[in-house]
């Protein structure tokens, strides 16, 4: 273990020894690992450490090893240290993350020390039930009725990691000629609509940590926090853990069930704001989102299994519309 990364974790644990128990997972295109690491004489048994090595990475699964690619993935790393260090202490246990204990960082080096949610959020699920669904989505609600309207400094101005804004790699490569004609009237309509918040940025199905009940969640992975349409946070979400058919079956209760969860969070927080005009314009983003997503995928892996009826038709009838 570096020796200097090592005196900062005991000193900042108040532990007089440490010991990495697991690898989590690796990081996306060799950029380091998540760990669990046992501490000795702390009142935490376990933490959890984001190592990060700022290195160029060859290791791209899909074979997008570019500098456009590299820069994304260190300024996204930045973003999520400034995240937990600056704007993580405002989410409430309605939108609960990890705590955030301390981040080190030596050369291309990086480390963020998180709480280990595993005690209290222990379950990673591969599919859920709509139950499951709406847990999720009440935590969209409530993260994005935090953040309303706040200026996301020191983060991405655009959240998410497939904004058209950095990844032109793929743009060029799309085939769809409409869509790629369209795509920036397409990015101009979320970037600009009037009511904005944070969004999570990779809100997938993997980055949720359910408790063992399912009754509540924690989310991780902040690497694409940024402003937006909370839109755009529901629309990767469903698509990570419902088929075409479900989405089509389930998108109106389901949207439902969040616009009912984000006024009940607004309400309680005191929130002046006209909610119906908000309701309405990211009603109408809905598509939009799902849509500006496609794109994406037709860009970076146009077999992907998200490419699905549901997001096409979607995505035809949003083009239908724009002239």
């Amino acid at each position: 273990m570096h020796s200097a990364f090592k005196n900062y974790l005991l000193n900042i644990t108040e532990s007089t020894d440490c010991k990495e128990m697991e690898v989590i997972q690796s990081l996306w295109s060799g950029y380091g690992k998540i760990s669990r690491y046992q501490l000795v004489n702390s009142s935490r048994k376990t933490i959890v450490v984001k190592c990060i090595s700022l290195e160029a990475a060859d290791q791209h699964p899909r074979g997008w090893n570019t500098n456009t690619s590299h820069n994304r993935k260190v300024k996204s790393y930045q973003v999520e240290t400034h995240w937990y260090k600056h704007w993580s202490q405002q989410c409430s246990n309605s939108c609960r993350i990890p705590h955030f204990l301390g981040s080190f960082s030596e050369g291309n080096q990086q480390w963020i020390i998180l709480e280990d949610l595993k005690t209290n959020f222990p379950l990673i699920q591969q599919q859920i039930d709509l139950s499951g669904v709406k847990v999720c989505l009440k935590w969209l609600a409530h993260f994005h009725a935090t953040f309303l309207n706040q200026q996301p400094t020191g983060l991405w101005e655009v959240g998410t990691y497939w904004h058209l804004a950095t990844r032109p790699d793929e743009f060029e490569k799309m085939e769809h000629h409409e869509l790629k004609s369209k795509a920036h009237a397409i990015d101009d309509l979320l970037n600009q609509c009037e009511y904005q918040t944070l969004i999570h940025g990779d809100a997938k199905l993997a980055n949720f940590c359910f408790s063992e009940n399912g009754e509540q969640v924690a989310a991780v992975d902040f690497q694409y926090v940024g402003g937006g349409s909370g839109m755009k946070d529901v629309a990767y979400f469903l698509g990570s853990c419902l088929s075409s058919s479900e989405c089509k079956r389930y998108e109106t209760p389901l949207l439902d069930f969040y616009f009912a969860e984000l006024q009940t969070a607004l309400e309680a927080s005191e929130y002046q704001i006209d909610f119906t005009a908000l309701e309405q314009e990211w009603r109408t983003l809905y598509p939009i989102a799902c849509t500006d997503f496609t794109r994406f995928l037709l860009g970076w892996m146009p077999s992907h299994q998200k490419v699905n009826s549901y997001n096409l038709n979607l995505m035809n009838s949003v083009l239908e519309r724009l002239t």
